[in-house]
């Protein structure tokens, strides 16, 4: 049986619903889904295409590295966009 363990970070977004940021178990750890909100302020960072992605891969770097580990331990990811014409623009 494994062994969980709830990780939580203040520099990465507080969850507002009934989970946590991520859950480790045995050798694996599962990162809830994360949007561009800014910890530090509560707000959703809505600037451009280039900044969300960014403001989010931050996100999860905060609550990798409360895990003790990095980007180079992620095995899938997945990433969803809800407006293509940001992408693709003209």
């Amino acid at each position: 049986m494994f062994m969980k363990t709830i990780i939580n970070t203040n520099n990465a977004p507080a969850p507002i619903g009934p989970y946590s940021q991520a859950v480790s178990a045995g050798n694996f750890l599962f990162v809830s889904g994360q949007i561009a909100l800014n910890p530090a302020t509560g707000q959703l960072v809505t600037d451009d295409i280039k900044t969300k992605p960014n403001r989010l891969m931050d996100n999860i770097k905060a609550i990798l590295v409360e895990a003790r580990i990095d980007f180079s331990n992620i095995i899938k990811t997945s990433i969803f966009f809800n407006r293509y014409a940001e992408l693709c623009p003209g």
